[in-house]
């Protein structure tokens, strides 16, 4: 009986054990595939990996798949890795030195334009922008759709 009762003890504790060590465990998203910069995210390149407790990332990582989906790697993401998150941004809607619509709306006036964006920009991003016509510099903002929209924001 008391051969029993220890056993039974015995194995109380080691399940104990058991639950405790997989409560201290993280599991966060990594990469299944390498990333490459400039490449769009989608859950389909991630995969979850479970870190013990005491294991030390290197910089701030990235915990939740939903908060990857959609953004862009800014450098080489490696399969198994965690994903700092210094390591991913927003997609860029406008490039530095590519040709983008420019737009003016202003009461039921609306002028559109070519410009050159002096830097890279995403959504709602506050931007320079040469004037292909004039040469003049303006600052507008990036829209949804690529294009700067300039004037009273």
């Amino acid at each position: 009986m008391k051969l029993l009762l220890n056993s039974a003890l015995a194995v109380l504790i080691l399940a104990a054990g058991l639950q405790s060590a997989s409560a201290e465990e993280r599991i966060l998203p990594v990469p299944s595939v390498t990333i490459y910069p400039g490449d769009t995210i989608s859950e389909s390149m991630l995969k979850d990996r479970t870190f013990p407790a005491n294991y030390r990332y290197r910089t701030a990582v990235v915990e939740s798949p939903r908060a990857l989906a959609g953004k862009m790697a800014r450098r080489t993401l490696l399969p198994g890795e965690p994903i700092p998150l210094n390591a991913v941004d927003d997609p860029r809607l406008v490039t530095r030195g590519v040709q983008t619509q420019i737009l003016f709306e202003e009461g039921g006036l609306s002028i559109m334009g070519i410009g050159i964006p002096l830097q890279s920009g995403t959504v709602g991003e506050t931007i320079q922008v040469k004037n292909a016509d004039t040469g003049r510099i303006i600052i507008g903002r990036v829209q949804a759709d690529g294009r700067i929209r300039i004037g009273i924001q």
